[in-house]
Parts: C-alpha cells; structure tokens; sequence
C-alpha cells in the first residue's frame, strides 16, 4: 500500500518523496514545488506510538484536512502523529482504508497547502 501511495503522489503531482532524515531513512515528505509546503508524511511507525494493537511497525501517511475531527471518527485513520492534530491525521496504510478514499485524502491535503 506504501508505494502504491508514493506511485499516485508522484504520477499525479509530479512530485518525488525526499528523504529527510538519517535517523529515519524509510520517512518521506512530499511538498510543494513552488512553496515548499508539506501536503503528505509517509512513515513506517511503531504500533505502540500509535497506541493500537499488535506488535511491530506499520505503515503510515500524514495529511492535512479541514475536519480532522471528522476523520477521526473513520475506520483506520487517527489522530496525526507527529503532527498538528487539529489539521492533520494519520492514515493507516494497512489496507483498513480503501486506496480511493487515501488518494481523495491526498487531494485535499495538496489542496489546502498550496
């Protein structure tokens, strides 16, 4: 589900994942070309960070909306880790949320921040 994510942010806004941070080298952020902006955070995050059940790491993305209390309320998306929570939320990229509905997300995401 991570590349498929990564495959659609690049085919549809032309934009490559920059890997920010050694600590972290399987963390991506994609922006804006023109204003640098962030619209999506992709990660791979400890389940326990995120406080749901299993063990391990899980795959994740980061966008802003404009109801992120909303979101919240759906089935695999959380509050944003690593984030301002009351403008961004955190998708689980485990399949509980159809691929649809996480490229939509995106959309406003790229939206808001230009």
């Amino acid at each position: 589900m991570k590349q498929k994510v990564i495959n659609f942010i690049n085919k549809n806004y032309n934009v490559a994942p920059e890997y920010l941070w050694r600590r972290y080298p399987t963390y991506c952020v994609f922006r804006h070309r023109d204003n640098n902006k962030w619209f999506a955070l992709v990660a791979n995050v400890p389940r326990s960070v995120l406080k749901i059940s299993g063990d391990g790491d899980i795959d994740i993305i980061n966008v802003k909306t404009d109801d992120a209390e909303f979101f919240r309320g759906v089935n695999g998306v959380l509050p944003a880790y690593h984030m301002n929570k009351n403008h961004w939320v955190t998708i689980l990229l485990d399949g509980t949320l159809p691929i649809k509905n996480i490229q939509k997300l995106i959309e406003i995401s790229y939206k808001l921040t230009m």
